[in-house]
């Protein structure tokens, strides 16, 4: 009798092991696909090249078979995919003048979230004065581009309580 299924057994307990400590959904069909290797060899069949054979088919086909069904009925919807992070979330945010603008390039400081940027008003805008409220309308590099704004900035220690 062949002792095949022994070590079958083991790596889907691998496998299957390693899916529960690990993210993703990749290592479980390799442990489903060494199950249905260990049947092969409970049931009689000796041969390790079919056995091997049976573990990659079913492991691919149940792999392939999972991406499909994961991306017709969860489909990430257009705004999962345009999620902001970072520095995108603060474009619209409202912001305070703390410096006015000065030079030739109007520079001036806001302070949005408690933090103080260096400031340049867009196009078409007048140079800013202290107090103004600003809304953010694009960041290039570490400076930001604001246009004035009729809503009233978030203080930071309203944020923060």
């Amino acid at each position: 009798m062949s002792y095949a299924w022994i070590v079958w057994l083991i790596l889907a307990a691998i496998f299957i092991g390693i899916e529960v400590l690990t993210p993703g959904f990749f290592l479980l069909w390799f442990g489903v696909g060494a199950l249905a290797a260990m049947t092969l060899s409970l049931l009689g069949v000796t041969s390790l090249a079919a056995q091997i054979i049976t573990f990659l088919a079913v492991s691919v086909a149940l792999l392939v078979a999972s991406r499909t069904i994961f991306e017709r009925f969860l489909p990430l919807s257009s705004s999962a995919r345009s999620l902001k992070t970072n520095v995108e979330t603060m474009i619209g945010q409202i912001g305070t003048v703390v410096e006015p603008s000065r030079g030739a390039l109007h520079e001036a400081a806001v302070k949005v979230y408690g933090s103080t940027w260096t400031a340049f008003p867009i196009e078409g805008e007048k140079p800013l004065t202290e107090g103004e409220t600003v809304a953010i309308e694009r960041i290039e590099g570490n400076s930001i581009y604001v246009r004035r704004s009729t809503r009233r900035a978030l203080l930071f220690s309203e944020t923060t309580e």
